[in-house]
């Protein structure tokens, strides 16, 4: 397993176990979310990290990492939310969710393992500020797209956007050290 397979993987673990954790504490309140409603969640962790970011404080206590982890776990509820359409409940067992968070997970693993051969690891150049903003944009579009009611011409949809939100997340959290410690 390379460096970053294993980064990557030790970012999902963590933020897992928070979804996990939550899910046992909250259950799964969250599938009452549309997806706009989880962009706009979304929207809100990025702009505080900005925010942070920009100005050095921090008056909630929250750190910029939690909230990465947050931008993580809402991006997998959000395509949880765009892909499960014959899901119907509302409540899913903690399994269940767990389960789903894992599939998606997984997902975002493969397509980061090919992007990153393609690009060759840029990421590791970039600072967090940068993957901030990105994750901005990748919001803007996405509301854009939820604007035009999921029509594109040529773009991407909007589970492709979750999923680079996701891993610009994760590279992030990577890049801030979280879950290196870990052994897998």
């Amino acid at each position: 397993m390379s460096k970053t397979d294993t980064e990557f993987t030790n970012v999902i673990n963590v933020c897992r176990d928070i979804f996990s954790k939550k899910t046992k504490d909250y259950g799964t309140a969250w599938r009452i979310l549309r997806p706009s409603s989880l962009t706009d969640q979304l929207f809100i962790k990025a702009q505080r990290i900005r925010t942070l970011q920009e100005t050095g404080e921090n008056r909630v206590g929250e750190n910029i990492e939690d909230e990465f982890i947050a931008i993580v776990n809402y991006c997998v509820m959000a395509i949880v939310q765009l892909r499960e359409k014959d899901l119907e409940a509302l409540e899913l067992p903690a399994k269940e969710a767990v389960f789903l968070y894992d599939k998606y997970a997984a997902e975002a693993t493969d397509l980061m393992k090919k992007k990153n051969h393609d690009y060759g690891e840029a990421w590791r150049d970039m600072r967090v500020s940068s993957l901030t903003d990105l994750i901005l944009q990748k919001i803007f579009r996405v509301k854009q797209i939820e604007d035009n009611d999921g029509a594109t011409l040529v773009s991407e949809g909007i589970d492709a956007n979750y999923f680079d939100m996701l891993n610009y997340a994760v590279f992030a959290l990577i890049h801030l050290n979280v879950g290196q410690n870990v052994k897998l």
